[in-house]
């Protein structure tokens, strides 16, 4: 019997739609399938990563802390959705670090961590390592990634207020950039960082932001407005 040939999928394209059958329904699983039938697919193959199970949850897929082609497609569609680069299907800390802000949402004070307030508070959560700003129970700025204070100079909790705010500072003490500062507790503040949130064991005590984070979050705040920080940086002691 003549094969006729060029009239199916490619080979790729049908192994990652069993594969994806196998997870169910679920919006990463969706995405994935998509990108598949959009472009050639190339193959998953990254190893089993630090936050597997984490993103083997938020992804629908079985939760066994081992990686599988199907994990690895599912994960790499979460990045490719939410810009995390490489694009690779590796479970990494930028990847995990990224579902939390993913998780958090429209709603992330619905443990009520952060105390409501009529004045704007911006809230610093150490435990997901997240950042927001809330008024009257609204969400005014939506949460962000940050990088707090390492092991004995960890990122003071409490209430405090932005008393001093210096657009293009520059750290006395490390000669270090620290655009769009603004001062809360002595020598911390709210200020962008050059290069990666994600590398490195914390900041000096600061919270840090990506850059265009801070400066974003300088066009809203004023001096007088209250920061509260709770929690306990991940890899830190109590």
């Amino acid at each position: 019997m003549a094969v006729r040939q060029g009239t199916g999928p490619p080979a790729a394209a049908v192994v990652l739609g069993a594969l994806l059958a196998l997870a169910g329904p679920h919006p990463a699983a969706a995405a994935a399938a998509a990108a598949a039938a959009a472009e050639p697919e190339s193959a998953c193959a990254a190893g089993t990563g630090p936050y597997q199970r984490e993103l083997e949850d938020h992804v629908g897929r079985p939760v066994d802390g081992v990686q599988s082609a199907a994990d690895c497609y599912a994960v790499r569609a979460f990045q490719r959705a939410n810009g995390v680069s490489p694009a690779d299907g590796y479970a990494g800390v930028a990847t995990y670090r990224t579902m939390l802000v993913v998780a958090a949402g429209s709603d992330p004070n619905a443990a009520g961590d952060c105390p409501e307030s009529e004045q704007r508070v911006t809230c610093v959560d150490l435990d997901r390592q997240l950042l927001w700003v809330q008024k009257a129970g609204r969400i005014v700025f939506r949460p962000v990634p940050i990088r707090t204070g390492r092991d004995f100079q960890e990122t003071r909790t409490g209430w405090h207020e932005v008393y001093w705010r210096s657009k293009d500072h520059v750290s006395t003490l490390y000669d270090s950039p620290m655009p769009h500062a603004q001062f809360f507790d002595g020598g911390q503040a709210l200020h962008g960082a050059p290069g990666s949130l994600y590398e490195g064991g914390g900041s000096a005590g600061c919270v840090n932001l990506t850059e265009p984070d801070a400066e974003r979050l300088w066009d809203l705040l004023a001096e007088g407005d209250d920061v509260y920080v709770w929690g306990t940086k991940p890899g830190t002691e109590d």
